[in-house]
C-alpha cells in the first residue's frame, strides 16, 4: 500500500491518503515510458523548415558553356547546387513526424508515471482546490503554502475549471491538467505532481483509494 499525506490549502496536513500501487500499473517500465515520450516530442515537432532545389530556384536551365575547348572546368546551369545562389542539393520539404503508439501502451504508460511520481515521493494530495474568482495571487499562496513555488509543478484536478486554470496561467512553472488529459511526458516533464483528492478518486476508480 501507498499512503501519502494529504493537505489542505493552507499546507496543513488533514489526513492521509492509502491506494493500492497496482490500481495505476503494476510495474514501471522505463523503455515504455521512453518510447511514448519520444512520441509525444516528436508529434511536438512542426516539420515546417523548407529550402529550395535546383528546381525552384529561379534561373536559366543552359548549359554555361560548351564542355570542352574552353580551358576550364566543365559546368552545367547556373541553378546547380556547386554555385552560388544555386539550389540545394537535399532541399528541405515539408514533413510530418508525428506517429502514433497503441493506446492501451500510451494509457498504462501515463499510469506508470503517477505511479513514479508516487513512489519516489514526488507527488502531494490536495484535499479539495476552491478558487471563486480568477486571482494569480491565490494559487501563488497554495503553492507557497506545499514549498512547491520553487519547482515545477503540475496540478492535476478532477475536471476542467477555467477560473482554476485563468489563476494559474501567469505561473510560468506551473500547468495545469484534468485528470482525463493527463499524459507520461507532461507528469515526467514536471518535477512535482500536485492532485486533488477527487483527482486521485478519479485516477483509481473511485473505488481504490482509502481515505483516513
Amino acid at each position: 500500500m501507498i499512503s501519502v499525506p494529504v493537505h489542505n490549502q493552507a499546507g496543513a496536513e488533514v489526513g492521509r491518503y492509502e491506494f493500492d500501487p497496482d490500481a495505476l500499473a503494476t510495474t514501471i517500465n522505463k523503455q515504455l515510458l521512453h518510447d511514448v515520450v519520444v512520441m509525444y516530442e516528436a508529434n511536438r515537432r512542426a516539420g515546417t523548415a523548407v529550402t529550395r532545389s535546383r528546381g525552384m530556384v529561379a534561373g536559366s536551365t543552359r548549359k554555361l558553356y560548351r564542355q570542352k575547348g574552353s580551358g576550364r572546368a566543365r559546368a552545367g546551369a547556373l541553378r546547380s547546387p556547386v554555385r552560388r545562389g544555386g539550389g540545394h542539393a537535399f532541399a528541405r520539404k515539408v514533413r510530418d513526424f508525428s506517429y502514433r503508439l497503441p493506446r492501451k501502451a500510451v494509457q498504462k504508460a501515463t499510469r506508470m508515471a503517477l505511479l513514479s511520481k508516487f513512489q519516489d515521493d514526488q507527488a502531494t494530495v490536495l484535499d479539495e482546490l476552491s478558487v471563486e474568482t480568477p486571482q494569480t495571487k491565490a494559487i501563488a499562496a497554495l503553492l507557497g503554502a506545499l514549498a512547491l513555488d520553487q519547482t515545477s509543478c503540475l496540478l492535476a484536478i478532477e475536471r476542467r475549471d477555467p477560473v482554476v486554470w485563468k489563476s494559474a496561467r501567469n505561473i510560468p512553472s506551473l500547468q495545469v491538467t484534468p485528470v482525463s488529459d493527463l499524459n507520461a511526458r507532461d507528469v515526467l516533464r514536471q518535477q512535482r505532481l500536485l492532485v486533488t483528492r477527487a483527482g486521485l478518486d478519479r485516477l483509481l476508480g473511485g473505488n481504490n483509494g482509502r481515505r483516513e
